[in-house]
Parts: C-alpha cells; structure tokens; sequence
C-alpha cells in the first residue's frame, strides 16, 4: 500500500481530470517522466530528437538515456522557448521527436511545433517540469503532444517534499507502456513483459500533492499577479522583463530578468539578503557531457545564458517583499 496505493492511484485521476488528458501516470521524479514518455512513444536508438539548450540537463539526459541524439536549436528572444521557426531546417530522415520545453512556466508555440511534427510524421513529447497548470489557447500542457513530462521537485509549481513525476498522455498504448515500464515492466504482479525500471511515487508524496492540487489554481494566479507587479515597478528600466502573453497562461515557475552586466547585479543583489539565482548559465551545446554531440551556433541561446538572472517569486509574496527586490534592482 505505500507504493503505488490508493492514495497513488488517486491522484493519477485527479491530476488526469484538471489536466483534460485520459491518463496520468506518476514516476518517481521528473527526469524518470521523460525517460518513460520518450520510451513508450517509440523513440529509437540512433533516432534524432530536436530540442532547446536552454534548459536544465534532464531535457537532453532522457534522449541521451535511450540511445537517441540530442539535436539542440535556437530559442525565441521574447519567450526563451524553442523558435519553430528553427526546428524546421532541422529535420532531417533520422529525426523521429520533437521535445520543446515550456520554460519557466510559459507554454512554447505548439500549433507551430505540432504543425511541423504532423507535416513530416513526428512525435512532440512536451516537458512539462516547470509549466503543471498552464494552457496554451485554452489547452493545458502536457495534452497537446503525444505525451508530457511533469516534475514534481518541492520548488515546482505543484510540488511535493521529495522527488515525484508524471507522464500524461491521451494515447492508451502509450500509457499501457508507461504503467509497465515504471513497474519493472509489469503489467500484472510477477508477469514481466519487458525490462522496465523501478520509477513508482509513494504514498506520503501523493497525499501531499493530492492536497496541493485544489490550490493550483490560486497558488498560479497569485504568481502572475507577483510577476505582473514586477514588471509595472521595473518598466522603463535597464532590464528586460519577461512578456506575458494574452494567448496563453504563463504561470512563473520563475521570475526571469534579462540584462547586462549580469554577475555583478547578481553579487549586489545576493550582497542585500535577496535570493537570486542564473536558469541557465551554460546552455546544453555547451556542456562537456555533451561534448560529443554537434556543438551548432545558437546565439540567442548564448546571449540569454550570459544575461537571465531570476528572482523570488511564490504564491504567498507580500507587496513589501516585492518592493524590496524591486529597489534593490533600480538602485545596484
């Protein structure tokens, strides 16, 4: 009862009915919701998968996991997330995926990225880890593409006080293979079907998010509603602040400034008692774990990496706290 018990297999639907997808599925950590997804959709050894560098290693870490390469592509300026309008020159006949991430809580552009995965017969496995709540023109994350990969690390959105994953889907045979793979390729208990992992979420976890997800909603709105104050108190500044879209909801899982001289505002702020930190300071292409791999040029992707520097926000931030960091910010 304390792996996979009922309290587990609660939350799969309830998470699955504020989703709208027909199956979620949970794992034991975000990363394991890739790695399963990326699995149970097909994806091959050799098999090429277009996605950002602009993202925490886990993204490119389950492509890597099942044999399959890592192509990495420029992102948007204005959103931070994967330009579709690059994804396209990257094709090629080994590409089987696509693997846009919705960074930071913002939904990339999936009519664009699932336009181009229909045209040339391609599978989008979204990563979800930063974006449980989100919709894109009135559809949640993790329900557009073949599947979606969620984290639930206690800094996430929805987050629970270990580590804990799910993979959503709308397809049933990719959700069969995820069920058996997390479970030591079980499909019944003792009958091994294929060689699967052992990637289950336990009880205390589930009860903890089953109880986190009522608030979701709340907990996403007040974040905007921080990330809105930001931006009217840092308008007309030497920062660029992050656009918030009327088409889709972006739900800050962080609060991301662009600007120059970055490492010596961040020694200013961190100087004040101001949290502060740099999503993402060394893009993936440039990663010595990746040093095997094409290294292409991807100049916004490093331009960002040079100048992203992240500041507090949670649902329960006072006005105070805000125009703390804020004069902190236009007066470094």
């Amino acid at each position: 009862r304390f792996i996979l018990g009922p309290n587990v297999q609660a939350f799969d639907q309830e998470a699955a009915e504020y989703l709208g997808v027909r199956h979620a599925i949970s794992c034991a950590n975000g990363t394991d919701a890739l790695h399963l997804a990326l699995l149970a959709a097909g994806i091959q050894p050799g098999d090429e998968v277009i996605t950002t560098a602009f993202t925490f290693i886990a993204t490119a870490e389950a492509i890597r996991y099942i044999g399959a390469i890592p192509v990495f592509v420029d992102i948007q300026s204005h959103s931070l997330n994967i330009d579709p309008d690059r994804i396209r020159a990257a094709i090629t006949d080994k590409t089987s995926a696509i693997l846009p991430v919705h960074l930071f809580g913002q939904p990339a552009d999936m009519n664009e990225i699932q336009a181009l995965a229909d045209e040339f017969g391609l599978k989008v496995i979204e990563d979800c880890a930063q974006s449980f709540g989100s919709r894109y023109q009135g559809n949640t994350t993790g329900g557009i593409g073949a599947a979606g990969a969620f984290s639930f690390f206690p800094s996430k959105n929805l987050g629970c006080y270990g580590d804990g994953g799910m993979v959503t889907t709308n397809d049933d045979d990719i959700a069969a293979r995820v069920r058996m793979l997390r479970n030591h390729g079980s499909s019944k208990q003792y009958h091994h079907d294929v060689i699967g992992f052992n990637s289950r979420l336990d009880e205390l976890q589930a009860v903890i998010l089953r109880i986190k997800l009522k608030h979701i909603d709340d907990y996403n709105q007040r974040r905007l509603e921080v990330a809105r104050s930001y931006n009217q108190r840092l308008a007309d500044s030497r920062f660029t602040t992050p656009r918030i879209p009327d088409d889709r909801d972006h739900v800050f899982h962080q609060y991301t400034l662009l600007c120059d001289g970055r490492d010596a505002l961040r020694e200013a702020i961190l100087a004040q008692n101001i949290a502060c930190a740099v999503y993402y300071p060394i893009p993936l292409h440039q990663q010595q774990a990746f040093k095997d791999s094409e290294r292409p040029e991807l100049p916004v992707t490093e331009a960002t990496a040079e100048r992203c520097l992240s500041f507090p926000i949670f649902p329960e931030m006072t006005a105070q706290q805000i125009d703390t960091v804020c004069e902190a910010l236009l007066t470094a």
